[in-house]
């Protein structure tokens, strides 16, 4: 069992970037990782993973990754790295074992929310979903017409979208810059 996600909390005052630390919560925090036997996998890519929108923003490590001693031994090339922010206050993790995935199946199906601000979009999406009629019960005729909306806009998405994916991933990159500026400011200023 891995456990990950936003914590919510620290481990210690290396983890904030502010001098408003109590050691209690990151005590009783380290205490529960230590009974459970679990390792926290080391980040790569940034030290924070959360920032406030103030003026003079706060800097946390409040997303984690932690797992049982036997899984390190299972999977010894494990890591995690920090991806760019979207529309979050928190980074998102992505978790590799370093064991090639065996998986043939398609890439999972990543709904866009841009997409609700194009032109047009909605309507489409109204038309493909009552022109499925298949299925016998209810749950049949939703999951057939989510199928075919999937695929509709999986396909949509590829044609339609080139520009504004390059756009994204320019701006994207940019924030991504822009993050890891900040953060080697602050290691650099707390030297």
């Amino acid at each position: 069992m891995i456990l990950g996600g936003d914590f919510n909390i620290i481990r210690g005052a290396r983890e904030k970037r502010n001098s408003n630390y109590n050691d209690r919560w990151p005590f009783l925090f380290n205490a529960i990782i230590d009974a459970f036997n679990l390792k926290e996998l080391d980040l790569s890519g940034r030290k924070f993973t959360w920032a406030n929108n103030l003026q003079n923003p706060t800097f946390e490590k409040l997303d984690k990754i932690l797992m049982p001693t036997e899984w390190e031994l299972k999977f010894p090339k494990s890591s995690v790295q920090v991806l760019t922010r979207e529309i979050s206050d928190h980074t998102p993790l992505f978790m590799d074992t370093g064991n090639p995935s065996s998986s043939n199946s398609h890439p999972y199906f990543k709904f866009e929310l841009g997409w609700l601000l194009r032109e047009g979009f909605m309507d489409m999406v109204k038309e493909i979903w009552a022109s499925v009629q298949m299925g016998n019960t209810p749950l049949e005729r939703w999951q057939a017409k989510i199928r075919r909306l999937r695929q509709y806009l999986r396909g949509w998405a590829k044609n339609t979208s080139g520009t504004y994916k390059k756009e994204k991933k320019a701006l994207l990159d940019k924030l991504d810059e822009l993050d890891k500026k900040q953060n080697t400011y602050i290691s650099m200023k707390k030297k």
